[in-house]
């Protein structure tokens, strides 16, 4: 059996806590939905706390964001730090919208709400501004007519909250229907798929407008990838619902890929020298992590190096009988970037961890972890605590979740705040 010591599961805050209060450096890349806020089936209802927000702020310089979601636009996150403070003008002058990289890794905002796309042509933003369209148009034709017939004014209802008009990453979020159909699973199942054949008729479409390998279809969650380097859908599967979010995303705008321009802009902050090139973006960087890892090694002094903490709650991990053997499919969109965050504290010899937070507390059906298993495995090291996270991580996963918060995002937000106030006093 393997400890829980050995591998993570950690739940003793107060020892992170400490231990990132004191750190002279650090720097918090973090996940947001799910994270920091509850999941829901319709983004239009999330909710973030004026406090955290605050908190957020006090860490300026040390904490930046990495979001498929976006910042700008009806569903981004800006209108919720902007509902939170009351008065949309409020983060604007006091810097209070949350800094760092959204849209996968696309799209740039400081804490004063500016916001760029670095790397990122007309052509490409001009496509993305049609696919919300072309999304409503799909769901209409394809709900009204068989095997769903379902009434136009539901149509209206249940596409209004599952096409996102992101700027950057358009969306079809399959929570809402997931929730309608829960009664029939396998029409649900059906509509999973004829969203992916969607998907790959867009990618289609994008190639004969002159835009061939512009655009990628991002599964969240998923299984990984397949032999082509492309996500592999994750099935509903009793009350799970499997993959809901088809984002139609910049090739590039992978979060890993995010965790070096943030570390990119961390750096000139503390000493005014860009390691990668003031203008080393996501589009620009290699894609897998031998090559990201080889680039951080060329370019990045450990001396300089802050505690890097990655923060995330979606890293999945399903075993497949294939051939007699059992295969593990790891994926989740957080989970490439948390392991670059703990491969690079490997590679450069300096302090990371890796923070998992359970979301399965929230509206869209998540594997949970049992805290209660993971207590037992550190008392008694004969306890296997891989069992507690099944569908999260597995015993042969080269991703260690260092630290776990599976209270959910109330009892991260606890602590983040917590976090904030001791840095604060401690300057």
């Amino acid at each position: 059996m393997t400890s829980s010591a050995s591998r993570g599961f950690s739940q003793d805050h107060a020892a992170l806590l400490d231990t990132l209060a004191r750190a002279r450096d650090l720097l918090v890349i973090q996940d947001l939905d799910g994270v920091c806020m509850d999941l829901v089936h319709d983004p239009l209802t999330r909710r973030l706390e004026r406090d955290y927000l605050q908190a957020a702020r006090q860490l300026d310089g040390a904490f930046y964001v990495l979001t498929n979601g976006e910042h700008i636009g009806p569903r981004g996150v800006n209108a919720l730090v902007e509902q939170a403070f009351g008065d949309a003008a409020h983060p604007r002058t006091h810097g209070g919208y949350l800094p760092g990289l959204a849209a996968g890794g696309v799209q740039l905002q400081d804490r004063y709400g500016t916001v760029s796309h670095p790397g990122v042509s007309e052509a490409e933003l001009a496509f993305l501004r049609e696919v919300p369209v072309r999304a409503r148009r799909f769901l209409a034709a394809h709900l009204a007519g068989a095997p769903f017939h379902l009434e136009p004014h539901v149509i209206a209802t249940l596409s209004g909250a599952a096409v996102l008009d992101n700027p950057a990453s358009p969306t079809l979020n399959l929570n809402v229907l997931h929730h309608h159909l829960a009664d029939r699973p396998g029409l649900y199942a059906q509509l999973q798929d004829d969203v992916a054949g969607f998907m790959r008729a867009l990618l289609q479409e994008a190639a004969r407008e002159g835009l061939d390998q512009a655009f990628f279809v991002h599964y969240a969650p998923n299984l990984g990838r397949d032999a082509h380097g492309d996500e592999v859908l994750k099935p509903a599967e009793g009350d799970s619902a499997g993959t809901t979010d088809f984002q139609f995303m910049l090739t590039g705008a992978v979060k890993e890929v995010g965790v070096l321009v943030i570390l990119n802009h961390y750096v000139h902050q503390r000493t005014g020298q860009w390691p990668l090139g003031e203008g080393f973006n996501a589009r620009q960087a290699p894609r897998d992590h031998d090559a990201l890892l080889a680039l951080a090694r060329a370019h990045f002094d450990p001396a300089l190096m802050p505690h890097l903490v990655g923060v995330g709650d979606t890293v999945t991990s399903v075993g497949r009988q294939h051939e007699g053997q059992n295969v593990w499919l790891r994926g989740g969109s957080d989970r490439g970037f948390l392991t670059l965050v703990q491969q690079l504290g490997q590679a450069l010899g300096t302090p990371s961890t890796v923070v998992f937070v359970d979301s399965s507390g929230g509206q869209v059906r998540r594997p949970a972890l049992d805290a209660a298993h993971l207590q037992r495995a550190v008392r008694d090291t004969a306890v296997d605590p891989f069992p507690a996270a099944e569908g999260i991580t597995d015993a042969q996963d080269p991703l260690r979740l260092d630290v776990v918060f599976p209270g959910g995002h109330t009892q991260y937000v606890a602590f983040f705040k917590a976090l904030a106030a001791r840095r604060a006093d401690a300057r």
